[in-house]
């Protein structure tokens, strides 16, 4: 090795300090982490980022806390680059101090700056209980906030996660979380001090409580597990809202082809239940379509997919819910997913097969129009490219909230033959008229004609055959990707969400 003389003592010195701050809390509590089955913040990050591409900022923070409890800095994801934070649960509980709080904002800051997603791995206490305050100084959340709507931005929980630091995940657009993570205001001993309540930090904010709750969108069964879903997810976004997604190069799966299977799958009888995820396999270009938010508002799927390689946005009735009703959980993790996707001017694909929003006290009590209204709202306002299908029926606000609604902006609409709307089911409507039978006869013929005097209005763009279903969507979403020749720019909204 050549001799520096001049430089020797302070590259040692540089040396130390960085292995000091690369032990992170020490080979014991490095042991006792790994033993939980969990990778140490180090290396989530290797695990997350393509090989060798990590590039570390505040390496010296903290001094001789390493650190400061986060280890952030640069990377690839999938060749792309981002930002990304993880705290360090090794040392001093991965909790918040001035440097590290400070060090949270510049990744922030540089996301929205250099245009690229900001990641956040969680496993923290919080702010550190210093006995001190942070004044003024720069708080992360307020750069994260700038962040959103500007560049994609995604938290995972990967152990507990409490106080300030569990703020940071439900600011973002996607949030998943391990088997062995926890979320919470305040962590059980707080609880426990303010409350008099004793609770484990499981059925505080464990996945039994944070999925239900909305607060989380997606689980893994290990830290392995989290990382990889995070690569999947942001593979079909842009780097941020001034650019495109990528389009996937031509192959069999995304060329045009008939779609027979539908047939099958979705019966003319209404009363037959069948899986939207079924006709999801078919239409998309790949049977691996990533799903947001499965185990919340079930009545609703929202799925990330590829249609003749470009990504898309799927919002899908799933009439094995509720016979496809919508809820108010589905119809908020539908606004918040709508939102997100027109963030990033991901086309949006409407699949329609409901009866209404969800009726009765229950439903009232827990709020369904005003989560229906947040849906409305969300798909109005939205300005990509919106395609929808009626598959089999699509009544009342049911049909608004996915989208088939006259002059509304969309880029196509279409509907099966025999479709049926309205305002209610002939079923509900001879019901709420104590109709006569001959009566009840005709509601149900006019009903079973809806599409085609709609078609002949104009109520739809044309009434296709199931097995036209991804030609006919392939076919309009090109047509539509052709506006896109001006620069993009981040959604200006202007509504207010119900």
């Amino acid at each position: 090795m050549t001799k520096l003389p001049d430089w020797e003592e302070t590259l040692d010195d540089l040396s130390q300090r960085r292995e000091r701050a690369r032990a992170m809390g020490g080979p014991e509590r490095l042991a006792k982490h790994h033993g939980k089955g969990k990778l140490d913040a180090r290396g989530r990050i290797e695990y997350l980022l393509d090989p060798g591409s990590f590039r570390e900022i505040g390496t010296m923070v903290g001094g001789e806390t390493a650190a400061d409890g986060i280890v952030v800095g640069s990377g690839l994801i999938n060749g792309s680059p981002v930002m990304l934070g993880a705290e360090d649960f090794t040392t001093l509980a991965g909790s918040i101090g001035p440097g590290g709080n400070s060090k949270r904002y510049r990744i922030a800051e540089l996301a929205v700056r250099d245009k690229i997603p900001l990641v956040m791995l969680l496993e923290g206490a919080g702010f550190r209980p210093t006995g001190g305050h942070y004044g003024r100084s720069p708080t992360d959340l307020l750069a994260q906030a700038q962040c959103s709507g500007r560049v994609p931005t995604v938290a995972a929980v990967l152990g507990p996660s409490a106080g300030h630091g569990a703020l940071v995940a439900p600011v973002c657009d996607f949030r998943i979380m391990s088997d062995q993570g926890a979320i919470f205001t305040a962590g059980p001993p707080v609880v426990k001090e303010s409350t008099g309540e004793d609770i484990s930090k499981e059925d505080l904010g464990g996945p039994s409580v944070a999925l239900p709750s909305g607060v989380i969108h997606n689980v893994g069964d290990s830290d392995e597990a989290v990382l990889d879903d995070i690569r999947r997810y942001l593979a079909y976004f842009p780097c941020s809202a001034w650019s495109y997604a990528s389009q996937l190069p031509e192959d069999e799966e995304t060329r045009p082809r008939q779609t027979p299977e539908l047939v099958d799958i979705v019966s003319r009888d209404n009363r037959r239940i069948y899986d939207m995820r079924s006709v999801l396999d078919v239409i998309f270009d790949r049977p691996d379509w990533f799903e947001v938010q499965p185990r919340f508002g079930k009545a609703i799927i929202c799925a990330l997919a590829h249609l003749g390689g470009h990504p898309v946005a799927v919002v899908a009735n799933q009439p094995q819910v509720l016979a496809g009703s919508i809820d108010a959980d589905a119809a908020d993790k539908a606004a918040h997913f709508i939102t997100v996707a027109d963030s990033f001017h991901l086309p949006i694909v409407f699949l329609a097969d409901n009866p209404g929003m969800l009726p009765g006290s229950r439903s009232e009590r827990s709020g369904v129009l005003r989560a229906g209204g947040r849906m409305f709202v969300a798909q109005t306002v939205a300005s990509t490219v919106k395609l929808h299908v009626t598959l089999r029926k699509a009544y009342g606000f049911g049909s608004m909230v996915m989208s088939l609604l006259s002059f509304d902006g969309q880029g196509a609409t279409f509907a099966y033959p025999g479709a049926t709307m309205g305002a209610m089911s002939a079923a509900a409507l001879s019901r709420a008229s104590h109709a006569g039978e001959d009566l009840t006869t005709r509601l149900r013929d006019a009903e079973l004609q809806a599409s085609y005097r709609s078609a002949e209005h104009m109520g739809f763009d044309e009434l296709i055959d199931p097995r036209e279903t991804r030609d006919a969507l392939l076919a309009a979403l090109k047509r539509g990707l052709s506006s896109r020749q001006v620069a993009p720019e981040p959604v200006a909204r202007i509504a207010i969400m119900p």
